[in-house]
């Protein structure tokens, strides 16, 4: 049987205790009141918008709210579950629950992706991307997002050491 892929065990593990902090404190400032954030934590999340030009931080549509609040109450709890999986390895129980996270992921960033693209910023929000460049790079930011589950998916699909299925012996 082939062996557990641990170098890409140990990017899922950085990816999901990355995705810990950035969600708690900057992600989650869109659901909450304002001023329960630290200033200097409001500041980096201003910052953070005005260069990347990325409205949806600042005045998130409520299609996107729905996705954040999927983050905070569906994926945060997961990401220390797949942090111990990835980070001890050959953990194959996580297949199941890395196959949800990376499916419901891949699909809320296409979503937001296309409206990336393809929303025209300069009728609605002042700080949206507004030439193409802009957009690209916006979409750099989200990009990550997208194709870590998305080989996460893959490789709990395909990898041999995941994807084994015990057969059993006819008697």
């Amino acid at each position: 049987m082939a062996a557990a892929p641990r170098c890409r065990e140990r990017l899922f593990a950085f990816y999901f205790l990355s995705h810990i902090p950035v969600t708690l404190l900057i992600d989650l400032q869109a659901l909450l009141p304002a001023g329960l954030h630290p200033r200097g934590l409001t500041e980096l999340l201003q910052w953070y918008a005005a260069t990347f030009r990325d409205p949806m931080m600042l005045q998130p549509p409520e299609w996107f709210k729905a996705f954040i609040y999927c983050e905070a109450f569906l994926q945060m709890p997961f990401f220390p579950i797949a942090v111990y999986a990835f980070l001890k390895g050959g953990c194959k129980w996580i297949r199941t629950p890395a196959i949800i996270y990376s499916t419901h992921v891949a699909t809320t960033l296409f979503a937001i992706l296309a409206h990336i693209l393809f929303h025209d910023f300069s009728k609605s929000e002042h700080l949206g991307p507004q030439t193409q460049r802009e957009r690209l790079i916006l979409l750099s930011i989200y990009m990550p997002y997208l194709l870590i589950p998305l080989l996460i998916l893959f490789t709990m699909l395909y990898n041999p050491y995941y994807n084994h299925v015990e057969k059993r012996k006819r008697k």
